[in-house]
């Protein structure tokens, strides 16, 4: 079956490469190593006897700020070294700027070609390989077998749509996949889909979400005082729109404007998910006819009504200057959601569309907690916006539910690195 895998994965490839291509150009930062795409490794060190190496790769900035916990519990383990690889060039940059002299290399993720997987694993020497989220790439399984090396799926998580999809070829699953030594689930749920693809039991462990675990740096009153005044957005309440995507900004762009038109002080913040859709929401800024400003471009000249955060890393302080948080890839058509987590842990009232694949078991408890609402759509919306400015006292209530939630759902880190703590004593560590 690996071989008809072999076949069809450069054809698909080929016929995808000029979507993937045009990403890389807008996204920006690729030239650089680009050949590591293809095999090329960085100069790694020669592995000391008794070390245990883990190639750990982390798709993009989301998964590289989730598993930074653990680059930092192994880099204090004297018997265990990491080799970082991500896929983006944002996530390549955040790597850079957080983990280098944490990790003994970072690097891209090679294609998932034959040719290409077999060159990195000749050159890594890993002895552990783990895969985060919803990443499952069968040559790379494959040549981790080749080599002897389990594979580890961390925060393994199952969307709706992956499961509809895998579902009727759960065979051709476990053809390819099988040779994943540990699933360690983000859910039940998702463990019980990874069951029902034929994943032996035994194999599948619900470690929880290391999301949840996250490191929450807290602004003091002057750090937060600094932010607003470099953003331009004054001491008014703010509402942030967090990993948009396309059509989530025009509704806010409205949401905005009508609770200005019914007096009510605020301003707007937009985090685009992908920086550089800059270049498609600029133009609704302009026709907007508000004052606004691009974050990437400096400190703001002076006050403004809208900001376009199109930076990376920064989220988890700008969402602590929100009043009102909209999550983004949940209004329709959009259908699987980004991660209310830390705008729920950081106190804020958290506003989703109907699109919460993804996130489906934490969605439902933080609505039943309090301290989340759904809207249907922009109008909702604009409405529950509008609501949630007016009545203070609903924000601190909703923001006080996240907060305990959060604070009643972390471990899953612990339990994540026991689970590989285990796996490295069965190979002799």
């Amino acid at each position: 079956m690996i071989w008809i895998y072999r076949v069809l994965f450069p054809v698909v490839m080929l016929l995808a490469s000029p979507y993937y291509l045009s990403r890389m150009r807008k996204r920006g930062g690729y030239r650089a190593d680009f050949g590591q795409r293809f095999g090329r490794v960085p100069a790694l060190p020669a592995k000391r006897p008794g070390m245990k190496r883990i190639w750990l790769q982390a798709v993009s900035v989301g998964e590289l700020l989730a598993v930074g916990p653990l680059i930092e519990a192994w880099h204090e383990d004297p018997e265990v070294e990491v080799y970082l690889t991500t896929t983006t060039s944002t996530g390549r940059a955040l790597a850079e700027e957080r983990y280098r002299g944490k990790v003994i290399g970072i690097g891209y993720f090679p294609l998932d070609a034959w040719p290409c997987a077999r060159r990195a694993w000749g050159a890594v020497g890993a002895d552990l390989a783990v895969l985060t989220e919803g990443e499952r790439w069968p040559e790379h399984v494959r040549q981790a077998g080749r080599h002897g090396v389990p594979v580890v799926a961390i925060n393994a998580r199952m969307s709706d749509r992956s499961f509809r999809r895998m579902r009727p070829w759960a065979g051709l699953s476990q053809a390819l996949l099988g040779g994943m030594s540990r699933i360690l689930a983000a859910s039940e749920g998702d463990a019980e889909r990874f069951r029902a693809l034929g994943f032996p039991s035994e194999r599948v462990e619900v470690t929880g979400n290391i999301k949840l675990d996250l490191e929450l740096v807290v602004l003091d009153a002057a750090e937060r005082a600094s932010l607003r005044a470099s953003l331009g957005v004054g001491d008014e309440p703010v509402i942030l729109g967090a990993s948009t995507w396309a059509g989530e900004e025009a509704a806010l762009i409205v949401a905005f404007q009508r609770a200005r038109a019914a007096g009510l002080r605020c301003r707007l913040v937009l985090v685009p998910r992908h920086a550089e859709r800059r270049a498609e929401i600029e133009p609704l800024l302009a026709a907007s006819g508000l004052a606004y400003h691009v974050r990437s471009r400096g400190v703001a000249p002076g006050p403004v009504d809208i900001v376009l955060a199109d930076t990376t890393g920064e989220l988890r302080k700008l969402l602590q200057l929100a009043a009102v948080v909209f999550v983004g890839k949940t209004l329709p058509p959009h259908t699987e959601g980004q991660t209310p987590v830390e705008a729920a842990a950081l106190g804020r009232a958290v506003l989703l569309g109907p699109g919460t694949g993804n996130f489906r078991k934490i969605v439902d408890e933080l609505l039943e907690c309090g301290a989340a609402l759904r809207v249907e759509d922009a109008d909702a919306l604009t409405a529950e916006t509008r609501a949630l400015l007016v009545d203070e006292d609903a924000r601190v209530a909703m923001g006080d539910a996240g907060i305990a939630w959060h604070r009643a759902n972390t471990g899953a880190l612990l339990r994540t690195l026991q689970a590989i703590g285990r796996l490295l004593q069965a190979m002799g560590k």
